[in-house]
């Protein structure tokens, strides 16, 4: 037990060379604190753009993919469905940060959040459950999963899903696809209220929903995964967490002058930070179905979307509040039919407990329409 609460100075220099991305992470930080405004004084030459643009990207993703892999050890250590929910919640964390950051910088971007929320649900029920399915089922034939569970993300996935994107173009209190404050405030307590009521489940009374017992191969991935000191590992969870705060803002530079300078779809704002938070997880998902702990992906993914709604919801329209910046969460067009489609198909798929590789195609399709109708719509 004590093996796990400390880091004996044996070990620091063996934990450390672990961690070469944190330097990487923290030069690029003080190189734009110190040099950013002659950096970003050049986003009109477009090698420069996408180089910049790029560089950023990638810090923040590596920090990300550190942040959920010292969560990753974490999980291990407190078992499901504790181990998951640390993974979410790390996860979540970065994408209220990210697209705050973005938000708040420069000229006011009210569809971003919204466009963040449905590329995130976009990119996991479909193209990360499509791929976790297809490389499971390629591998495995058949896969299963406790059904219980499933069925209870999803019986709050689909009210907050349609509460929050698509009853906003159908109130009359406001113009446009927004809803009035006392409309978000009652969206606000209800979102939390019920991933409350859904974590004293999920933690205490009704645990064994979220479990599956493993098989033998991915049993024997997890005790292979090994791993450090837990304090070590929480305590790194924090520190990579800092450049993503500080990065993400960044990346709003960059980001900001495609959109209002270049003109594109606000869309690519809100796919391009859904990429970065969601890349990770479907990381995680992927590898737990190709290992046959379907149970875990499964907790990944829908705990992901779950709380991308539940939480980055009620958290950015607080910030909104208090802020004075008006958030759009109308979802329009083909948006509003492709978020129905793809929660009628996640019933059917998550309907008998077990999976296989046709689903996954039907899901990743689904995902390769959604990119098609970003670039022509």
């Amino acid at each position: 037990m004590s093996s796990h609460a400390h880091v004996s100075p044996k070990d620091l220099p063996r934990l450390a060379r672990k961690e070469w991305f944190l330097l990487a992470s923290l030069a690029t930080c003080a190189v734009f604190a110190i040099w950013g405004g002659p950096l970003f004084g050049h986003l009109s030459s477009r090698p420069w753009l996408i180089l910049l643009f790029g560089w950023l990207f990638a810090v923040v993703l590596g920090s990300a993919l550190c942040v959920v892999r010292h969560a990753d050890h974490l999980a291990e250590r407190l078992g499901e469905p504790f181990g998951t929910l640390l993974l979410t919640l790390s996860v979540t964390s970065i994408e209220v940060m990210s697209i705050s950051a973005v938000m708040l910088h420069g000229a006011n971007n009210p569809t971003l959040a919204r466009d963040t929320m449905f590329s995130v649900v976009m990119i996991v029920l479909n193209g990360m459950v499509g791929l976790s399915l297809l490389v499971g089922g390629w591998r495995h034939r058949e896969q299963h999963y406790n059904l219980l569970g499933a069925n209870t993300y999803i019986g709050l996935i689909i009210p907050l899903a349609v509460l929050s994107m698509v009853l906003p173009n159908y109130t009359h209190t406001t113009e446009g696809p927004m809803l009035s404050f006392r409309q978000e405030d009652f969206l606000i307590v209800m979102s939390i209220g019920l991933y409350a009521a859904f974590l004293a489940m999920q933690t205490r009374s009704h645990r064994n929903y979220f479990a599956y017992e493993k098989g033998e191969a991915g049993m024997a991935a997890t005790r292979a995964h090994g791993g450090g000191p837990t304090g070590w590992h929480a305590a790194m969870l924090l520190v990579y967490m800092l450049p993503v705060v500080f990065l993400a803002e960044q990346l709003a530079h960059p980001i900001d002058y495609v959109i209002e300078t270049l003109h594109q779809p606000p869309a690519l704002g809100g796919l391009a930070m859904a990429v970065l938070v969601a890349t990770p997880e479907a990381i995680g998902a992927v590898r737990a179905a190709a290992i046959n702990d379907l149970q875990r992906a499964v907790n990944i993914f829908l705990g992901s979307v779950l709380s991308t709604i539940g939480l980055t919801v009620p958290a950015m329209l607080l910030i909104s509040h208090f802020t004075g910046h008006p958030m759009i969460l109308g979802l329009q067009g083909t948006d509003s039919l492709m978020l129905l489609l793809t929660l009628t198909v996640s019933v059917v798929t998550f309907a008998s407990g077990r999976t296989n590789a046709l689903q996954g195609a039907v899901h990743f399709l689904l995902f390769l329409a959604y990119i098609l109708l970003i670039v022509e719509n």
